[in-house]
């Protein structure tokens, strides 16, 4: 799907199928490593169970109980994708508004179903942050990601629910709100700012793109409409066995150590991209996601040529309010990060010639 020349359908993962799957996978935001054995045997075990239909109590009660909300309020879906799906089906919408750059998968959900939708355009001279005056007092739903993909932006909680008005819809996507440490600026689990919807995804951390598990936190009639929206049984056994395990004290705990150990890495790989600022290369930031949004001349050309030497780097000119000029990485450990440095430093050197 395109609009005014962005792929809406476009993602990282493309960046890494057939030619492209022996490339050091920069793209891609999973959590490299994962999933770690432990939840790759409890998947394994739920096998068995294969000729039941799937029950979801247990993984509703659990992520429940992980944020402190009534079963009521916790719809598990078919990853965070689903969740856009159903909202754009489910939900009565005049004015539909998405604030980009961000994950293009919500536009292109509510278009499917037939929505317009308006676009709330963040620029890069205000650190692609967000006023809360931009967006029309009239929308009745409000997308927006936090931390955002792919600025990597961190919206203060407080901001976001200012943005929250009788009778509209607020979508927050915090997808990778598990990567930052202590999950600061969270709205997960919030049951006082009206009509919030957050949406959460167990795929990055814990790396089951492949088995598609995410959840959706709102109030109960809201939970309701999108889960008659659904098919029967739309999450397997094995994804309602990560739900369950993901959110586990053990989990969360290994999360946060995660999410520590991704910052450190990001700072690491900023440090090294500001060594490039007299080629042009500019990072937005500050960063707060586990992946860092580059400008950079040439970033085709300069893509093209780190293929060629081995690494796989998300494109931007996709996401609405980005050109050309842009390039997402995704942040992985530091050894992987300064074999990515050498590389770019000579991309860029045989790109500016």
């Amino acid at each position: 799907m395109r609009t005014d020349g962005h792929d809406l359908r476009h993602h990282g993962d493309a960046e890494v199928r057939d030619d492209g799957s022996a490339l050091v996978d920069l793209a891609v935001n999973v959590r490299a490593g994962t999933p770690p054995d432990w939840l790759r045997e409890h998947i394994a075990a739920s096998l068995t169970g294969l000729a039941a239909y799937p029950d979801g109590r247990r993984a509703r009660a659990a992520v429940a109980a992980r944020h402190g909300v009534p079963a009521g309020r916790v719809l598990l879906t078919a990853g965070a994708a689903e969740a856009f799906v159903l909202l754009a089906r489910a939900l009565e919408v005049r004015r539909a508004v998405v604030v980009h750059p961000q994950f293009t998968e919500p536009e292109a959900a509510l278009r499917d179903a037939g929505h317009a939708v308006g676009r709330v355009l963040l620029r890069e001279e205000d650190g692609f942050r967000l006023d809360p005056a931009a967006v029309p007092e009239d929308a009745d739903l409000v997308v927006v990601g936090n931390p955002t993909n792919p600025t990597s932006v961190l919206h203060p909680a407080a901001l976001l629910a200012r943005l929250a008005r009788p009778g509209r819809t607020l979508v927050v996507d915090e997808a990778f709100m598990d990567a930052v440490p202590g999950e600061r600026e969270a709205l997960a689990g919030r049951t006082d700012v009206p009509g919030l919807v957050v949406l959460r995804s167990l795929t990055k951390t814990w790396g089951l793109a492949g088995l598609r598990i995410g959840y959706v936190l709102a109030d109960p009639d809201t939970i309701a409409a999108l889960e008659r929206a659904q098919p029967l049984w739309p999450v397997s056994t094995p994804a309602l066995a990560a739900a369950e395990a993901c959110v586990s004290a053990r989990a969360l705990a290994e999360a946060d150590r995660a999410a520590h150990r991704v910052a450190a890495d990001r700072a690491h790989l900023v440090a090294g991209l500001e060594e490039f600022a007299g080629d042009g290369v500019r990072v937005a930031g500050p960063a707060e996601g586990p992946f860092v949004l580059v400008r950079l001349p040439r970033a085709a050309a300069v893509r093209h040529r780190l293929r060629a030497l081995g690494f796989a780097v998300r494109r931007g000119d996709t996401f609405p309010g980005l050109d050309e000029e842009w390039l997402r990485l995704a942040v992985r450990d530091r050894g992987t990060v300064n074999r990515f440095l050498q590389a770019l430093d000579q991309a860029l050197a045989a790109t500016s010639r």
